[in-house]
């Protein structure tokens, strides 16, 4: 079969045609590309939004009923931990807790139990005894820990410290890895102190 012969002209039209029909290809692909890009920016815009409702995990101890590690959304408050972890017991000093505070990941929320009133008037330089009401580690204040003999302002600091980073103290062995408290004082301390 032979092709029809074109002219010159005729050829230039086509050409322009299929150029015109390139050109209006490209322009097309072209404009969903960026349609493309601009839904994957929405949604890495959408994760990150997701990502700032992320949970935080929080250890909760102390004097509450189930102590553990829960998960709770950002912009959790103390309060809201102490419910996940069943409220506080009968021994808990929620005075020294701020249940309003906001939570951070990671953060520990320590539960502190309730200084008997011997304990309190021993603490304060009053007439009953040491060996009568032990100070409690898990609760006691700087201001208690510096009371007890040979420890400190700066001894005091470090027991809390510990038992931020650490958790309550399970015995009174424990102290023994608190910095500046050796064998000796440990001993020294023995009786004082409770848990």
């Amino acid at each position: 079969m032979k092709l029809p012969e074109i002219s010159r002209q005729q050829a230039i039209v086509i050409c322009v045609l299929v150029l015109v029909l390139l050109v209006g290809a490209g322009k097309l692909l072209g404009a969903r590309h960026p349609a493309v890009q601009r839904r994957a920016r929405v949604k890495l815009v959408g994760g990150a939004t997701s990502s700032s409702r992320a949970q935080l995990l929080v250890d909760v101890s102390g004097a509450v009923r189930r102590p553990g590690v829960y998960k709770l959304p950002a912009g959790s408050r103390i309060n809201d931990a102490l419910l996940k972890a069943g409220g506080e017991t009968e021994k808990a000093d929620l005075t020294l807790v701020n249940r309003a505070a906001s939570l951070a990941d990671g953060q520990q929320v320590l539960v502190p139990e309730k200084v008997t009133a011997t304990a309190a008037a021993t603490a304060s330089g009053g007439s009953a005894p040491a060996t009568t009401a032990p100070v409690r580690l898990n609760s006691a204040t700087l201001e208690q820990l510096d009371e007890l003999p040979g420890v400190g302002p700066s001894t005091a600091q470090r027991i809390i410290d510990y038992r931020t980073a650490n958790g309550p103290f399970k015995s009174v062995d424990e102290l023994d890895s608190v910095s500046g408290i050796g064998p000796a004082k440990l001993a020294e301390l023995r009786d004082l102190v409770v848990p």
